[in-house]
């Protein structure tokens, strides 16, 4: 079998802009995961590809799951003591 080559389809998550209410999917490289030292301090973002307003929302941890097993770029928080 070593001339089939399998392809994978790119990893699209669905998403709404709180101002303009569109509904559309992104792909993993245009949303950024942020994890924090809590759940107030971990969200994902994006800007709405409809009206261009900068979205944040919080991330639990299946969404940090999902989002880190689709190949969303991650920024981890570190706080200083």
């Amino acid at each position: 079998m070593s001339g089939l080559s399998a392809s994978v389809a790119p990893v699209l998550f669905k998403a709404a802009c709180p101002d303009c209410r569109c509904r559309f999917e992104l792909a993993a490289g245009a949303l950024r995961l942020a994890i924090g030292a809590s759940r107030r301090t971990t969200f994902y973002s994006f800007t709405c590809p409809e009206c261009g307003s900068a979205v944040r929302k919080p991330a639990g941890e299946r969404i940090v799951e999902l989002l880190t097993g689709g190949g969303v770029r991650t920024l981890r928080l570190h706080t200083t003591a």
